[in-house]
């Protein structure tokens, strides 16, 4: 890949969702056309970034690594670009740890990375990471009320925002996410 980054954003060390939170403050500091390069070493980096152009109208270019360093290149939209995609509707943790230990039935979709979901997930939930959600989101029901949940609730805004996309309406954001649950994991 030969990309000249006209910005380049040090991301190094941070996890989700600083790179994200970083990248649209540096994002609406250059002018449309320009290439933004994240340096980042969080590979759940790559997807969060794909899915963050996607949802706000800029253009992914493409990763490449270096020394353990992922290189992202983003190209910023023009007219087509949103600071803000709609608003997922959020539920607070408390109140969704209410809901699963209540034992109705309830749809959950957890979205990070095949490492985090391994280390420990709510039981019953479908996996699919952010990354695969735009191809996989027809393995749920549309008409479904769909709880989505991440680490923190940055990638699970991301998810739910590709799947609005798809046609799903009843989603709800899972805020703070898996890295303040302390109820029943498998």
């Amino acid at each position: 890949m030969n990309v000249t980054a006209d910005k380049v954003l040090d991301a190094k060390g941070l996890a989700c969702p600083m790179p994200i939170v970083r990248t649209k403050k540096a994002m609406a500091e250059i002018l449309d056309g320009q290439v933004l390069e994240v340096q980042a070493t969080d590979k759940g980096s790559t997807a969060d970034l794909q899915a963050w152009a996607n949802n706000t109208g800029h253009e992914y270019l493409g990763t490449e690594e270096e020394g353990g360093v992922l290189h992202h290149f983003l190209r910023k939209g023009g007219a087509n670009a949103s600071a803000e995609p709609t608003a997922i509707p959020e539920i607070s943790l408390d109140e969704f740890k209410k809901k699963v230990e209540s034992n109705e039935p309830i749809n959950i979709l957890d979205v990070r990375e095949l490492d985090e979901y391994e280390a420990g997930h709510i039981p019953g939930v479908v996996h699919i990471p952010l990354g695969e959600v735009e191809k996989r989101a027809g393995e749920l029901n549309k008409e479904d009320e769909i709880y989505v949940i991440c680490h923190s609730g940055r990638r699970s805004e991301m998810a739910a925002q590709t799947m609005m996309k798809q046609g799903f309406k009843k989603l709800i954001n899972v805020v703070p996410g898996m890295c303040d649950w302390t109820g029943k994991t498998e």
